[in-house]
């Protein structure tokens, strides 16, 4: 399949094996585990430093083996979490990068202009994924004046 915003073909991933159950050697205890993603996840870490710190630290490769859900539903049932999805919002954190240094004396740099409207493409293209599924209120807008706000 064809990337989206570059002329080359792209690059197949590849695929987790098919497995059903957590491996013998792996923890399994479903409370344990769901206790470590909140406390993590209070501490103010992202689902993929959870994940790795989980794989690294405490012998769990697989979260939704053990508990049969991923780190963000565990998280959005114990009300973790920002206001945006995190995908989303390190995109929004990505555009503010992008817009700082635009702004700071390089207002000529035409490569990072189009990274700009890329991204706030992607963004676009997130938010109503997101609204339609429901995370997102149905009249939310992207605004780049506002995009400061929104992410801290």
């Amino acid at each position: 399949m064809a990337r989206m915003y570059k002329s080359r073909k792209g690059q197949s991933g590849s695929s987790k094996p098919h497995v059903t159950a957590a491996p013998d050697w792996s923890n399994t205890n479903v409370d344990e585990v769901t206790k470590l993603v909140v406390d993590l996840g209070k501490a103010g870490n992202t689902t993929a430093q959870i994940g790795t710190i989980l794989r690294d630290q405490h012998a769990v490769p697989n979260v939704k083996l053990v508990t049969g859900k991923r780190i963000g539903a565990i998280l959005a049932e114990n009300d973790i979490g920002g206001t945006y999805p995190e995908d989303m919002m390190n995109l929004m954190r990505q555009a503010v990068r992008i817009i700082e240094h635009l702004g700071s004396g390089n207002h000529k740099d035409i490569h990072n202009k189009r990274s700009l409207e890329i991204t706030e493409s992607k963004i676009r293209r997130l938010a109503s994924y997101y609204m339609s599924e429901g995370s997102l209120p149905a009249d939310w807008r992207y605004k780049r004046d506002e995009l400061r706000l929104m992410v801290e």
